[in-house]
């Protein structure tokens, strides 16, 4: 029985739902964490985004099984590996996209705009948008802004246009790390991804530098805009660019020493740097932003 409840929970990729966190970016960067009823709206969003997502990972699954079968990785995900039937997991993902809609209706219909068009995009890069080239990582980035861009939403609060920028350079740059990973560790990469034919090792490399130093450069310049001091009340905030410059660093090694980082979330829980490093990172943005 509980070996069954953890291959559901493979299937629907509970541990992924870590990725959902960026709907609180605007809520921590906003000032209202510790505002009950907006923390509240957003820990909804949150459980939203997690069953959409879910919902979409099993599609993928059953879309990608013949694929994952031949991956040295995902040939242990529950479809690919036959401990879950396709008629099983289709029952699954309909399950949560009814839940999804049962949830839609008593939340903010602008907020609900934007799960279901991440949704739509979801479906669309699975069946088309992932063939090509480019336009896959984009459909991947812009799957985590869509996030941040819900958080601000749901509790109606506008977000500093050099935020959404770091946001973008992030997740392309997370985006590229994946394809990078998926080159480099199996040799029939092609035969499951067919866009990978259209990247190297070298475009990849180059895409990651240019979207690693965007990730750096857009966020030192949020550090020290004036509306980031103003609101915060102190010019000292460029320091936490320290932990973003270590984070994207860190993140490289793991990728190009370790060939890990096609799961964003396994690698980063399963190095002990990079956790002291978000840890440290979380501990002094909230300092900062609340003890003033």
């Amino acid at each position: 029985m509980f070996s069954k409840i953890v291959t559901y929970g493979k299937l629907l990729r509970v541990t992924s739902w870590a990725k959902n966190f960026f709907v609180f970016v605007p809520l921590v960067f906003a000032k209202q964490l510790f505002n009950k009823g907006e923390f509240l709206d957003v820990l909804s969003g949150f459980i939203l985004f997690s069953i959409a997502a879910s919902a979409i990972y099993v599609v993928n699954d059953i879309y990608d099984a013949e694929k994952d079968a031949i991956h040295p990785l995902k040939k242990n995900r529950p479809v690919a590996s036959g401990k879950i039937s396709a008629i099983e997991a289709k029952i699954t993902g309909a399950i949560f996209f009814i839940l999804a809609g049962a949830i839609s209706f008593v939340m903010n219909y602008s907020f609900v705009a934007i799960v279901w068009f991440y949704i739509l995009l979801n479906i669309l890069y699975t069946n088309y948008l992932k063939q090509i080239v480019i336009v896959d990582i984009f459909c991947i980035a812009l799957g985590f802004m869509l996030r941040v861009i819900g958080g601000a939403v749901i509790i109606s609060v506008s977000i500093s246009s050099w935020l959404i920028l770091t946001t973008l350079f992030l997740s392309l740059f997370l985006a590229a790390m994946k394809r990078r990973v998926e080159i480099a560790t199996s040799e029939h990469a092609v035969e499951q991804r067919n866009v990978l034919k259209d990247y190297s090792l070298s475009f990849i490399d180059q895409i990651s530098s240019i979207t690693g130093g965007g990730v750096i450069i857009s966020y030192a310049l949020y550090t020290v805009s004036e509306r980031t001091i103003l609101m915060f009340g102190s010019e000292y905030f460029v320091f936490t660019t320290i932990f973003v410059i270590f984070g994207i660093f860190r993140y490289m090694y793991i990728v190009f020493k370790k060939d890990k980082g096609e799961n964003v979330v396994e690698a980063m829980i399963t190095d002990s740097q990079m956790i002291v490093n978000a840890l440290l990172y979380v501990g002094v943005v909230i300092t900062f932003i609340y003890n003033r």
